[in-house]
């Protein structure tokens, strides 16, 4: 997905104020609680692969900016040139924020592409979670939202399952959604409730935008949002779901 620019995790990404693109990552193993994750790297094709190598081969969670882009070339993964990552309509959409023809919140409500996310339960029981994003459009320098953030952006555990989280950064991050939902599931709720009750209390605490997908440790999936639309997909016992 951090291929297809249809969303904003990797090409197709917004731009920050500045004019490039800053991504985060993260993965979370539900069997270890193992997890990495990188934020506000630049010319990394695949950001949520440099999480994984965080996780794998160092004793860290979360690498940033300058010191994951060095760790991406010491391990010696490839890097890109903006321009591989930057589409024309950004460009246009950026140049129009730069000269004041649209504020940073309409800019935001005109971008429905967003962060890009995954939870998997396998047949041994096993929970894994990723989520992965470009951010908002027109966003700071070195702002961090909450894609790579633990129990914000993703939480994976094999006691009960697996989140990944999508919407409005700095409200997820102040109620830790991910892991609120997972805390539900922990409490009875099914994947379903869980998500519910995780959408409902982001919006009651902070009017906060935001969506979840969910997987249970007895396979049951959720989905809920209160955004426009969110885009989702799923596989169970060999068909596909899918909706907006």
């Amino acid at each position: 997905m951090e291929d297809d620019p249809t969303f904003d995790a990797g090409k197709g990404s917004f731009l920050n104020e500045e004019g490039f693109v800053e991504l985060d990552a993260i993965i979370m193993d539900g069997a270890t609680l193992n997890v990495g994750a990188v934020a506000a790297v630049r010319n990394i094709k695949n950001p949520v692969v440099l999480a994984r190598k965080v996780m794998e081969l160092t004793e860290h969670v979360l690498l940033v900016g300058e010191g994951a882009n060095r760790f991406a070339k010491k391990i010696g993964m490839k890097t890109v040139d903006l321009s591989e990552l930057v589409l024309e309509r950004e460009i246009e959409r950026w140049k129009k924020f730069k000269e004041g023809k649209i504020s940073i919140e309409k800019l935001f409500e005109q971008t429905p592409r967003g962060t890009v996310g995954a939870v998997a339960l396998d047949k041994h029981g096993n929970f894994a979670a990723a989520t992965s994003t470009g951010g908002v459009a027109g966003k700071m320098v070195g702002r961090v939202g909450d894609t790579p953030i633990v129990g914000c952006g993703a939480y994976a555990d094999n006691n009960y399952g697996a989140v990944s989280s999508t919407g409005h950064g700095e409200k997820i991050m102040k109620i830790v959604l991910a892991k609120e939902v997972i805390n539900f599931i922990a409490q009875g709720c099914s994947a379903q409730e869980a998500a519910d009750k995780g959408i409902k209390l982001i919006w009651e605490r902070l009017k906060g935008r935001a969506g979840v997908i969910v997987i249970d440790k007895n396979g049951n999936t959720g989905i809920s949002y209160n955004t426009p639309r969110m885009a989702y997909a799923y596989v169970k016992n060999g068909k596909v779901y899918s909706g907006i």
